[in-house]
């Protein structure tokens, strides 16, 4: 990990978007999801450098009202984008209530959890498909690994610029392309369940992202953690099965 090219890196993401964009959406615009943490300020700040701003339509979607937003609202002034707010906080209340209608008022916690992040990609494809975009996947390989992602939600999208970097890996590409600091340094959160990233997971992102790029860990109950939510995750890397009758 202490060899980490971070510009190096960083140069040739921007020139696999602009040649991606060449080739699966030429005069495309990157529509991004901004909630205000570093994955989804790095994606958009490659993306600008690599399409230039005028190409970058950033979507701020609170669920109601969301305590960072202005971090938010930082990284689109930052970068100079342009941005609307798509609060989704009806359609949540909307769907959960009918939903649970339906179902003899039952409705499950991970449901709750869930619901906001697949409002937030059907608005994005919906503002993606008006603005003549490619919505941008903002997931890292931590998050990735351990399955630290909503199927359907914020796990897809048209193209995927770090998923292939760790969490920290991010955060220093973040500092070349000359994010906020705060920014950057961020305390992870999902802003769905009002914990930290690194509360949820129950060890931090630095003993994660070493033991990926290393397969060295001290403490061997974070190891089988980790081992056992990368496995029982797997299928959200995968294609989806399908039936082939011959």
């Amino acid at each position: 990990m202490n060899n980490f090219n971070a510009r190096g890196e960083k140069d040739a993401c921007v020139k696999w978007i602009r040649d991606w964009f060449e080739e699966n959406g030429k005069g495309c615009n990157a529509v991004i999801g901004i909630s205000g943490g570093v994955d989804s300020s790095v994606v958009a700040a490659l993306c600008v450098e690599a399409l230039g701003k005028d190409r970058v339509f950033g979507v701020l979607m609170p669920n109601g009202e969301q305590s960072d937003i202005e971090d938010a609202r930082k990284l689109v002034s930052h970068l100079n984008i342009e941005n609307i707010t798509v609060n989704i906080h009806s359609a949540v209340k909307s769907i959960k209530h009918n939903v649970k209608f339906a179902l003899n008022d039952n409705w499950s916690r991970q449901s709750s959890i869930n619901l906001p992040p697949r409002i937030r990609m059907a608005t994005l494809y919906a503002v993606s498909q008006t603005v003549n975009g490619r919505v941008g996947n903002t997931c890292n390989l931590s998050e990735d690994w351990i399955g630290y992602s909503t199927r359907y939600g914020d796990s897809v999208g048209d193209f995927a610029p770090i998923s292939y970097f760790t969490k920290t890996e991010v955060k220093e590409i973040g500092k070349v392309l000359g994010l906020p600091d705060d920014l950057v340094n961020k305390v992870p959160t999902d802003g769905l369940c009002g914990k930290t990233d690194e509360d949820n997971f129950g060890f931090s992102y630095e003993a994660l992202d070493n033991y990926i790029r290393t397969g060295q860990i001290d403490d061997m109950e974070i190891k089988a953690k980790i081992d056992a939510m990368h496995e029982k995750n797997l299928f959200k890397l995968q294609m989806m099965p399908c039936y082939t009758p011959f």
